[in-house]
């Protein structure tokens, strides 16, 4: 195809954002649409401001590992320009009344100073491509139009958004992409349609003075959470350095709760996880000065369960392809994957 192949990339998380760099790096003319206010998908950090000052907290992804070699270059590149770092905390598993140390296991990887900042460098990196590439930020796609081998794109927001396309590209989770498949391409809508993903319930918990606990991360077996951990802790944030001050804490719900009480409104969930870490930690106002602050939020698509097994899809002939941790694996390193996967079988119709 001569000129800049023109492709239209849905979602600016991790996926996403690796489809259309590659993509970029090799020519094409790349929009990316996403419905929230900035990149980074499940990547994502709260940040909010209270009488007591700014604070925030990785609600989304709290952390990755990347075992993959591709990966783990992109990953040390990413360490060399100051946006990951290395997080080794403190780590136990809370088995009933038991405390268990927890297998160091893999390195895990953290963005720095937030969770988003390894999806605003790829931001940075993409607009300094040759054919550049333009980030649609609070663009909610409602609508694909499939005709004469193009593809056009419709926003809630704005309408239709840019020209046509010659592919069109989704990363986003398994739900959302098959229903804005289903009237353009049924089997593309019902392999979408085919994979399963569970909900998260998450609570983010701000204190005045820290915890009387001497882990920052755990893993639980029983009760509502699966996961907590000291999110201020993490490297680049305000734990190490005022030992004394505001924490925030992440508390995860596990994936049968979540479901459970996946249409709860937000305080009744803050509410009831609050309860269940207080019941592993301690009545928390009780020892702390100052007051608690919580609140939740619901990841409706948080995990695949299981995911599939290609790694990506495209049609050629229709210049459509999906990509995400649905089809890779749970996790950054699988969405990162997927996207790249995506781009490099693209690629090969595209630049034909």
């Amino acid at each position: 195809m001569n000129g800049a192949p023109p492709v239209a990339v849905i979602g600016a998380g991790m996926a996403g954002l690796a489809c259309a760099q590659l993509l970029a790096e090799a020519g094409c003319r790349v929009d990316i649409f996403e419905k929230s206010r900035g990149p980074s998908g499940r990547m994502s950090t709260r940040r909010a401001q209270d009488p007591q000052g700014v604070w925030q907290c990785d609600h989304g992804a709290p952390s990755f590992a990347a075992q993959d070699p591709e990966f783990v270059q992109e990953v040390r590149q990413w360490e060399q320009y100051g946006v990951v770092a290395a997080w080794r905390p403190r780590a136990v598993r809370l088995q009933g009344n038991d405390v268990v140390p927890a297998d160091a296991g893999p390195d895990r990887w953290v963005g720095v100073p937030r969770m988003t900042s390894p999806a605003a460098f790829l931001v940075q990196r993409l607009a300094q491509q040759g054919h550049g590439a333009r980030l649609h930020l609070q663009a909610t796609v409602q609508q694909l139009q499939y005709e004469s081998a193009c593809w056009t794109v419709h926003c809630a927001e704005h309408g239709q958004i840019g020209s046509e396309y010659c592919a069109l590209v989704l990363a986003v989770p398994a739900p959302q992409a098959a229903a804005l498949l289903e009237p353009v391409s049924p089997y593309a809508a019902a392999l979408a349609a085919s994979a399963r993903m569970q909900p998260c319930w998450v609570a983010m918990l701000r204190t005045d003075a820290p915890l009387p606990l001497d882990w920052d991360a755990a893993e639980i077996t029983d009760g509502p959470l699966c996961w907590v951990a000291r999110d201020s802790a993490k490297p680049g944030r305000q734990g190490p350095q005022v030992p004394q001050g505001p924490q925030t804490w992440v508390l995860h719900a596990s994936a049968r709760w979540s479901q459970d009480h996946i249409e709860s409104d937000a305080e009744s969930v803050a509410r009831q996880l609050l309860q269940a870490f207080e019941a592993l930690a301690g009545p928390l106002a009780d020892s702390l000065p100052g007051s608690l602050r919580v609140t939740a939020h619901r990841w409706r698509y948080a995990l695949p369960a299981p995911h599939l097994v290609n790694r990506c899809w495209w049609d050629a002939p229709a210049g459509l392809g999906l990509c995400g941790d649905w089809m890779c694996g749970a996790g950054v390193e699988g969405a990162w994957l997927s996207g790249r996967a995506l781009a490099r079988r693209a690629l090969a119709t595209l630049t034909r």
